[in-house]
Formats: structure tokens, C-alpha cells, sequence
């Protein structure tokens, strides 16, 4: 309960932030998109969750192998489908001519900046199962679901956009950022919700280099990649 309770509170924030974004520009907002965000959200989560427990763990170990191969599943399969399309979404290992003289550097800043934090604060000992996971399944997972296909229908939703730093950035990219974060800094147990401003600062802010990566490139490759390294280098070193 505590988990649906969580979810309806995301979505709520979701549809009235989106909404009021929208309404500010009605010419270029589709509500229709912004619902369909929200119901992927939903399905995401009711996945990840193995629907909020009563799916029974075929796989077992530790960590999620479940949950995640069941969202990784859904999110290839509504990405396949002609509203969406692979490459559209980002599920292509074809490079944006150029975009690598650009994106390589920041590839580059962005993985010193996750090693200076794994020295700073290492991870301790993990075992196998542990640094396996952490090196497929969160950049596997994630990145097609909030850079791929959430992000393209977030775009759809909000069509005004500008250009900074060689990117035609939307309303959607923002708030794709803002779900990554909630995703791991919101939630309810206890009777109330909670919120980590610390988590949230730490998953969203890294989030907008995703996206800029790619919107830069056109394909997921480089987020999926980067952030498995961010995941498991304080498990490694």
C-alpha cells in the first residue's frame, strides 16, 4: 500500500506541475502525452515493484533481477510500437555525425566526477552478484525508460523548445530530470512522505547530463554505459 500510495503521489505531481506547464502554453501543449507519461510512470513502477508484491520472485539473489528484466521488457516492447519507434526513443547504436568530439569530454568529467566520489566515500567490500547488478541492470533499466521512451512522450506533451549547449531542449527533458530524482528521493511509509533533498539533488542533477548526452548523440548508448559506471565504480576501486 505503501508503494501505490508513493506512486499516486508522483503521478499527482506530475499532472498538476504538467498541467500548469501546459496551460501556460496551450498552442504547443498535447495533454493527451502528458497522460500517457503518466501512465507509463504507472507502469514502470507496477513492474519494478513485481506489482507491488504479488508477482513471486522467479529469480531470487539480492537485488531486483526481476522487477528490472520486467520494466526493461515493457519499456523495449512500447518502444517497438508506431506511436514510438526504436530509434526515435534512442534505442540505436548509431551516433549523431560529430556528436562524439562533443560528448566525449563530458563522458569523460562526468565519470572523474563519480570516481572522486567513490574515493571520497567508498562503497566497501561487495560481492559478485552485487557489482553484477550495478553494472547492467540500473543503466539498462533506467535509461531506456526516462531518457527513451518517457522523455519522447514528455516531448510530445510540451512541444515548445530553445537551444543551449547544442541541444533542442523541451519542457519534458526538465521534467523527465525531476522524475529520474523523485524516483529515488520521494516516497511514503509511516503514515507520511518523505523526501531527500541530498538524493535527489544526487540523481537528478546527473540526469541532465543523460539527457543532454542523448539529445547530443541520438542514442542511448552513452547514458545507459555512464550510468552503470556511476553505479558501480564505488564498488570497484
Amino acid at each position: 500500500m505503501n508503494g501505490l500510495i508513493g506512486l499516486a503521489g508522483v503521478l499527482t505531481l506530475l499532472v498538476v506541475v504538467g498541467g500548469v506547464i501546459g496551460l501556460a502554453d496551450r498552442a504547443r501543449f498535447a495533454p493527451r502525452w502528458l497522460l500517457l507519461a503518466a501512465l507509463l510512470v504507472a507502469v514502470n513502477d507496477a513492474l519494478l515493484t513485481r506489482g507491488y508484491g504479488v508477482m513471486h520472485d522467479l529469480i531470487g539473489g539480492e537485488w531486483n533481477w526481476q522487477g528490472k528484466l520486467l520494466a526493461l521488457i515493457a519499456t523495449l516492447a512500447i518502444a517497438a510500437l508506431p506511436w514510438f519507434g526504436w530509434s526515435r526513443v534512442g534505442l540505436t547504436l548509431a551516433q549523431a555525425p560529430g556528436s562524439l568530439r562533443a560528448t566525449i569530454p563530458v563522458a569523460a568529467l562526468y565519470c572523474a566526477f563519480f570516481l572522486a566520489l567513490a574515493v571520497a566515500f567508498p562503497g566497501g567490500p561487495a560481492n559478485t552478484e552485487t557489482v553484477a547488478f550495478q553494472l547492467t541492470m540500473p543503466g539498462l533499466e533506467e535509461e531506456p525508460f526516462y531518457r527513451g521512451i518517457l522523455l519522447f512522450a514528455l516531448d510530445r506533451a510540451f512541444a515548445g523548445r530553445w537551444r543551449f549547449l547544442g541541444v533542442e531542449w523541451g519542457r519534458g527533458a526538465v521534467l523527465s530530470c525531476l522524475l529520474f530524482g523523485l524516483a529515488h528521493a520521494f516516497g511514503y511509509a509511516h503514515g507520511a512522505f518523505s523526501f531527500d533533498p541530498l538524493t535527489m539533488a544526487l540523481t537528478a542533477l546527473p540526469s541532465l547530463v543523460a539527457v543532454w548526452l542523448r539529445l547530443r548523440t541520438g542514442s542511448l548508448v552513452l547514458p545507459v554505459l555512464l550510468h552503470n559506471f556511476g553505479n558501480a565504480i564505488s564498488l570497484i576501486v
